[in-house]
């Protein structure tokens, strides 16, 4: 057996192994069902971002927090959409604790964020993967608004227990 050959079939067993997850993910992705791509997420997040910037009630947030940084800011998103619709695992970030330091976000912003976001998808992806899309989004938005009133210290008291 020539030198090296253990080590060249582990490894060749390890790229297999590789290749299995990202099969297995891929059969397990909330988006594989409803046809969601890579380039559909790309086309997706763009189109939602551009609208987003000349919205004149989220342009002035998201430009004063991203500043010059779009770039890089729209290909974490890809990376993040990437991650909740096919679980690639792209995504390494805390949207939560991002969210939670903008200052002057209210519910209202996530209404008209979720509204841009329905109108978006709607136009670039097919209906079942608009559905998704908006499903996922809505889920995402509810949980920042929770958090960020969390951090707020503006939650609603609790019901009183039935007595």
């Amino acid at each position: 057996m020539r030198a090296g050959a253990p080590q060249m079939h582990r490894m060749s067993k390890d790229a297999e192994a590789v290749k299995a997850l990202s099969a297995r993910r891929a059969q397990l992705a909330p988006g594989t069902p409803a046809g969601v791509t890579e380039a559909m997420i790309h086309d997706l997040v763009h189109a939602f971002y551009g609208k987003a910037r000349r919205d004149p009630a989220l342009g002035p947030i998201f430009n004063r927090v991203i500043g010059d940084g779009w770039d890089e800011h729209l290909a974490k998103l890809c990376d993040f959409w990437s991650s909740v619709m096919l679980m690639t695992g792209r995504f390494h970030g805390s949207p939560m604790a991002a969210h939670t330091r903008i200052e002057g976000v209210r519910p209202t912003h996530f209404a008209r964020w979720l509204h841009l976001w329905r109108e978006t998808a709607a136009e670039v992806c097919p209906p079942d993967a608009a559905a998704l899309f908006v499903a996922k989004a809505e889920m995402i938005g509810q949980s920042l608004q929770l958090g960020i009133a969390a951090s707020r210290g503006e939650l609603p008291c609790a019901p009183p227990a039935p007595s």
